[in-house]
């Protein structure tokens, strides 16, 4: 308890010593764990730049339009020639899928890991896991091979994820090719930077972003277990995206053709004012660029043919080798400060209910790993086939919507 005391004392965190001094030894025990499991130096860095005013993050910087290749305008030799290098890696084996799970239905009303919504599709209803899993088994029984397929859970829902897989059976996929894996969290700060303690007596923790996906990787041993299977190919998508395709191989040819590491797929954005992130190059490294950042007249700035600049969505369908992992994987993504709603418990025990933002919490982006690179292949694909969000109850990108283009693209 001493040497504890003196860490919180040292890094301006003393006001948890009357929460240790609190809490029965069970408790104490896992508190001050989890207390030596912080990088306060760390944390002060992302604290300083949570108060910091920061100019506009595109100040001094070279934004450029990145070229793509629309899917449906590829002649047809090219895109058999593409199709094939596709196919042929994947019938090798050197092909895996990776889902990022880690979220929670909570915007939804749902009360469990984001992936055991229930979408009420056509002709049955499914989950959004199941839904995934239907898919991957297509692909397998199309190139008679079975997929490694790596499931990105958090903290708080892991547990949960992992009883609903074997619940329902795996919905039939082969388990020793299903690995799950955590997300990294970080602690919430208060706006005066103490770290905040949730009402179980715990570290008021929050998964740190899809950019924690590649350090998770390599700590929770995915990487490893690529490498022993000859994987090379690696493609990470969202669980909430009813549309998502896991297995394209012609964005995989695309990409291995254009002698890349890293290759993505985009939707053009609806107009020009979508809220949407868009691949542009900064500073000449791909990049993408979030609708906030992006100034009002790039946003509406138009090629010769009237196609947008700036109009390649990023829908969170990204292809890696595994040297391009492994590369990301050992270096220092940035970390993104939301200002943030969040209850606690404060020193006198009682439970703060947040009424409005009062906390930090800290982010990295999946994107970010793209600036390691010198190009990216960029397949642009059609909404209609491609991306079917669900991240509100209702309106724009609700399972309402989902269900419809899920229906459509099915024929159901």
């Amino acid at each position: 308890m001493e040497a504890i005391n003196k860490i919180l004392r040292e890094n301006n965190q003393e006001h948890l010593i009357k929460y240790l001094e609190k809490v029965d030894n069970d408790k104490k025990e896992k508190l001050i764990k989890e207390i030596e499991n912080i990088d306060f130096e760390q944390l002060k860095e992302l604290y300083q730049t949570s108060t910091r005013n920061i100019d506009k993050a595109i100040e001094g910087v070279i934004i450029e339009h990145v070229p793509f290749v629309d899917k449906y305008k590829l002649e047809e030799d090219k895109y058999k020639s593409i199709e094939k290098i596709g196919i042929d890696t994947i019938k090798a084996g050197k092909y895996a899928v990776v889902t990022m799970a880690g979220g929670q239905g909570t915007r939804l009303g749902h009360n469990g890991p984001k992936g055991t919504f229930k979408l009420e599709i056509k002709p049955e209803a499914k989950y959004l896991f199941q839904i995934i899993a239907e898919n991957l088994q297509r692909e397998n029984e199309k190139y008679n091979i079975i997929l490694p397929w790596y499931i990105m859970t958090s903290t708080e829902n892991n547990e949960k994820t992992v009883e609903f897989f074997e619940e329902h059976n795996y919905f039939g996929y082969s388990k020793e090719n299903v690995m799950f894996f955590n997300q990294a969290n970080l602690p919430l700060l208060s706006e005066k930077g103490k770290i905040l303690i949730d009402e179980n007596y715990d570290l008021k923790l929050a998964s740190d972003g899809n950019g924690s996906i590649f350090k998770s990787m390599k700590k929770e041993g995915v990487l490893d277990d690529m490498r022993k299977r000859g994987v090379q190919w690696i493609f990470i998508g969202a669980v909430d995206n009813a549309l998502l395709n896991m297995c394209d191989p012609i964005l995989l040819g695309l990409t291995i053709q254009d002698n890349n590491e890293i290759g993505s797929k985009s939707v053009v954005k609806a107009n020009p004012h979508e809220r949407v992130g868009v691949f542009c190059k900064k500073d000449n490294k791909p990049a993408v660029i979030e609708y906030t950042e992006l100034p009002e007249e790039m946003a509406e700035e138009t090629d010769e043919e009237g196609e947008l600049l700036f109009g390649e969505s990023h829908i969170m369908c990204n292809l890696f080798s595994l040297r391009a992992l492994e590369k990301i994987a050992e270096q220092k993504l940035p970390y993104h400060s939301a200002h943030k709603k969040a209850n606690y418990i404060d020193e006198n025990g009682n439970l703060v209910k947040a009424t409005k933002p009062n906390a930090y919490k800290y982010e990295a982006f999946i994107f970010d790993g793209f600036n390691y690179f010198d190009n990216i292949s960029i397949l642009r694909g059609r909404r209609e086939e491609d991306f079917a969000p669900i991240k509100n109850a209702e309106g724009i990108d609700s399972p309402e919507t989902a269900i419809k283009l899920y229906n459509s693209y099915w024929k159901l």
